[in-house]
């Protein structure tokens, strides 16, 4: 129940790797986090679930630095639903026996800002986080097209864009992370065709539901059905002013 501004004194600690406020009362915008090299070290950021406010700035994106760089010499990241957590080891019970691995995971790259009071675009910067791979930012004001900049996050395997006011088309270039698993846009006013590409073949109807102007596979909704029909014509009437009437 923490009533306060982002605490933004916590960008002095430069070792910082996870960062969680979810489920509190913050409130007011995100602002600059510094010079750009604010968290050099974090890879996940959770402000879900509080009463922040305001749009998110190309400057926010840039501080994220630790979210930037993607690391190949390290093991892929487990994407483990809403649990975002990483360990150093893993103690396993078999038969009553505790087995102790010393194992290192790695850790995972998440951005969740989702239930709160964010409005604006989602600017294209968001494709300098190319480490990460969980992005949620449902449950907010969000407006405008999806951002075909979206398609460059290739190491994705999260994303929820849901009940926000996102309109348009489902870009192309969002097939293009060939990893992702998790997909939410649901309740959005977008339209057209669903692509059909790589991953997007993997996804059920529940990653589109709310979108009534959406069609294609795998909603029943054929994209060349004419919703509205022809009216027969009326008596006495024109046939230029029953062409204009439909």
């Amino acid at each position: 129940m923490i009533h306060d501004t982002f605490p933004y004194w916590l960008v002095k600690l430069s070792l910082l790797k996870v960062l969680i406020l979810r489920s509190n009362r913050f409130y007011g915008s995100i602002k600059i986090f510094g010079d750009g090299n604010a968290f050099p070290m974090l890879h996940i950021l959770d402000l879900a679930s509080n009463n922040f406010s305001g749009e998110i700035s190309v400057e926010f994106f840039q501080s994220l630095r630790g979210m930037m760089v993607i690391d190949d010499n390290k093991a892929k990241p487990i994407y483990v639903g809403d649990n975002y957590y990483y360990q150093d080891s893993v103690t396993i019970v078999n038969r009553g026996f505790k087995i102790f691995y010393q194992k290192i995971l790695t850790l995972l790259t998440c951005l969740d800002l989702s239930n709160n009071n964010f409005h604006g675009r989602i600017l294209d910067e968001v494709q300098d986080l190319k480490y990460l791979h969980v992005l949620n930012l449902s449950y907010n004001g969000f407006f405008g097209p999806i951002p075909s900049a979206l398609g460059s996050l290739t190491e994705l395997e999260s994303l929820d864009l849901s009940q926000n006011s996102l309109s348009g088309k489902i870009p192309p270039q969002l097939t293009s992370p060939t990893f992702l698993a998790v997909l939410n846009l649901s309740y959005n006013p977008l339209d057209g065709s669903i692509p059909q590409s790589n991953q997007f073949g993997t996804f059920l109807n529940d990653s589109y539901r709310g979108n009534p102007r959406l069609c294609g596979v795998p909603l029943t909704k054929k994209c060349n059905e004419v919703d509205l029909q022809m009216l027969p014509p009326k008596e006495g009437e024109d046939s230029w002013i029953d062409g204009l009437f439909v």
